[in-house]
């Protein structure tokens, strides 16, 4: 009984005997069971089908705006959907820049591009060759590891690096219902950091030590699924010595991404989309009504994402295009 112990280590055991057990349970539960969580990846099958299909958007007038994703094998459909209804309402012409995380295929990009012709899709060569250019390893070795095995900052690198002026990053599980005229304003007359509100406040680092690093009071309950920043005004050096300090005292956290970006924001003047019309993690009743603008489907509302809100969003667009 002592050699499993000793061969496997007693974290190990711990996590393969217990913790690993009771995380599947809760996350059962968390899915509303296991009949739900089958329908979930029912109607996730769906919106993946339904992505393949989806009509044109309007090509709508005026100047093309640029919104700028990260999104792979995963998430495709996600993109397609987000950017599909935002067009379908904002009665303009898109040109999104869309970041490949080292995933996508030809059958990915084929239904992104036929729905958005002017799109760009930056392959991770180019990503590369940049990280290389302006992020190399000898110097910022904390950001490169977190790139390599932390995904999210990539949100913050890919659109930023060695780039200047406004962008808007938005994650691909949005889903907009009518238009969404804040962002539009913002993107027409970028003049300030825009961002949007958390359900609750979630950057996985006491607030003295972001207080601290910042120098400025922290505001709560920033959510990065909307992320409007000028590139150009990035300070690449004190963003990797705030996040070797994060992790040497606080170690890492999958919140670190929204943390780093609070922390550029604290106690300036910023564009928030009103948490009413821009919703992190709808419940219900408005996660069956979807009478917001716009809805990010963190956490446990992917259940009502994939089971029902998809096919409103789909239902609304067609019919203000």
């Amino acid at each position: 009984m002592t050699a499993l112990p000793r061969q496997l280590g007693l974290g190990k055991l711990l996590y393969h005997t217990w913790h690993r057990p009771a995380g599947w349970m809760r996350d059962l539960i968390a899915d509303g069971g296991p009949w739900e969580r089958r329908r979930t990846q029912r109607g996730h099958a769906a919106m993946a089908e339904a992505a393949r299909t989806l009509p044109l958007p309007p090509t709508g007038s005026g100047a093309p705006l640029a919104l700028h994703l990260l999104t792979g094998r995963k998430f495709w459909d996600q993109t397609a959907f987000c950017l599909w209804t935002f067009a379908c309402h904002a009665g303009r012409p898109l040109a999104p820049v869309i970041y490949d995380d080292g995933t996508l295929t030809d059958d990915h990009r084929a239904p992104l591009a036929r729905l958005f012709p002017a799109a760009r899709f930056v392959p991770q060569a180019e990503t590369q060759e940049r990280l290389n250019a302006f992020l190399p390893v000898t110097r910022f070795p904390t950001l490169r590891e977190r790139w390599l095995n932390y995904p999210n900052i990539r949100k913050l690198t890919e659109p930023h690096l060695g780039a200047t002026g406004w962008k808007l990053v938005i994650d691909s599980d949005l889903l907009f219902f009518r238009r969404p005229t804040l962002l539009i304003d913002w993107l027409d007359r970028p003049a300030q950091p825009l961002h949007a509100v958390d359900c609750v406040t979630s950057y996985g680092y006491s607030r003295p030590l972001m207080e601290e690093l910042a120098g400025a009071p922290v505001a709560e309950l920033v959510n990065v699924g909307l992320t409007g920043l000028d590139g150009g005004a990035l300070d690449w050096e004190r963003l990797e010595a705030w996040t070797r300090t994060l992790i040497a005292r606080e170690r890492t956290n999958y919140y670190l991404e929204q943390a780093l970006i609070a922390m550029l924001v604290a106690g300036r003047s910023c564009t928030v989309a009103p948490a009413g019309d821009y919703v992190t993690l709808p419940r219900l009743p408005e996660a069956h009504d979807c009478r917001a603008v716009m809805h990010h489907y963190v956490a446990n509302s992917k259940r009502a994402y994939f089971q029902h809100c998809w096919r409103v969003a789909m239902a609304r667009a067609g019919a203000s295009s």
